[in-house]
């Protein structure tokens, strides 16, 4: 009758209290246990265990009906107006590398370019042997490839892109061939994926001038300032002659000063490229007499970092919406 009469979680807890509270009524009959014969014990032991356990489960029944009358009461007191709007997700953003590409692809198709794509699983000769690097070329080594199986690995540039749209349609070109790539790397500027744009323009009468001059507007129209560009001499296997190319910092300003992202030269290496080595245009079939071209590729992490200031390019990869929200 007690327990039913119990009205609220007050007076619910009361009632545990006094009979299984520290001194409560069957707490201290146990205690009393020591007062009995011997041959007495066990079973009044066991009668008061039992009635225990019974006031227990009838408690948790009875506390359990009085929220559900709580809630009960609480939605019949303040009716819910479905029709309202609801609070929804906050609107998604494009992420700073899929801004990043979409700015290289769109200032690029401005120039003329027009972009295709390839598979990221390829075989050996479209990714070396056809960039004239056969399997003994030291350059191999530089790559850190993922080797697949049969021969066939996990792209370590979007070059074999521009291979396979040479074999199968002739001059003139002017394509673009973005995408992720894969090499062996991994630290706080590096990457076992990341992207890259690589562009191809293949044509009568393409010089070194023309290359220069590409990627000087390209460059200009990305940072969205009157950037400085200059080339260095270097080094690829599938160009001749070919250069890295620097911009001006961004960062300082070209000034060098106390700058952690130049280490005070001023300058950032941001792409490499060069003229097509005639090697290249023998395994597509184009007579090197009559065309020429370049080819150049840029690193969308690398831009992405530069542009917006980040320093370490695995916070791209982490899932961070306190970082991601920034853009």
């Amino acid at each position: 009758m007690r327990l039913r009469a119990s009205t609220d979680g007050a007076s619910l807890e009361a009632l545990r209290v006094e009979y299984l509270g520290k001194k409560g009524r069957l707490t201290g009959a146990l205690r009393a246990l020591g007062t009995l014969a011997v041959s007495e014990r066990p079973v009044f032991g066991q009668r008061v265990n039992r009635a225990k356990e019974v006031l227990e489960a009838a408690l948790a029944v009875r506390g359990e009906e009085l929220r559900m009358r709580q809630r009960e009461a609480a939605l019949q007191g303040s009716a819910v107006d479905v029709t309202l709007p609801g609070f929804g997700a906050a609107p998604g953003r494009p992420h700073p590398l899929t801004r990043t590409l979409t700015d290289i692809c769109d200032v690029l198709g401005g120039m003329g370019f027009t972009v295709v794509e390839g598979p990221e699983v390829e075989d050996d000769y479209h990714n070396f042997e056809a960039l004239n690097m056969p399997a003994d070329h030291p350059a191999r080594d530089m790559q850190d490839t993922f080797f697949v199986d049969d021969g066939r690995v996990l792209r370590t540039h979007t070059s074999p892109v521009q291979i396979r749209v040479m074999e199968r349609q002739p001059p003139p070109l002017r394509i673009i061939a973005p995408g992720a790539v894969y090499r062996n790397d991994d630290d706080a500027t590096h990457s076992p994926m990341f992207h890259q744009v690589e562009g191809l323009m293949v044509d009568r009468n393409v010089t070194f001038a023309h290359l220069k001059g590409v990627l000087t507007t390209f460059l200009r129209k990305v940072f969205e300032r009157d950037v400085s560009v200059r080339l260095r001499p270097s080094f690829f296997p599938f160009t001749e002659p070919s250069a890295e190319v620097d911009v001006g910092c961004v960062v300082c300003g070209q000034s060098g000063r106390q700058c952690r992202v130049c280490k005070g030269t001023g300058w950032l290496e941001i792409l490499g490229a060069g003229m097509i080595d005639p090697a290249v245009f023998a395994h597509v079939g184009y007579d090197p007499e009559e065309y020429s071209g370049f080819a150049f590729g840029v690193g969308v992490e690398r831009v992405a970092m530069l542009k917006y200031g980040i320093d370490d390019i695995r916070l791209f990869y982490g899932g961070d919406l306190r970082f991601l929200r920034q853009f």
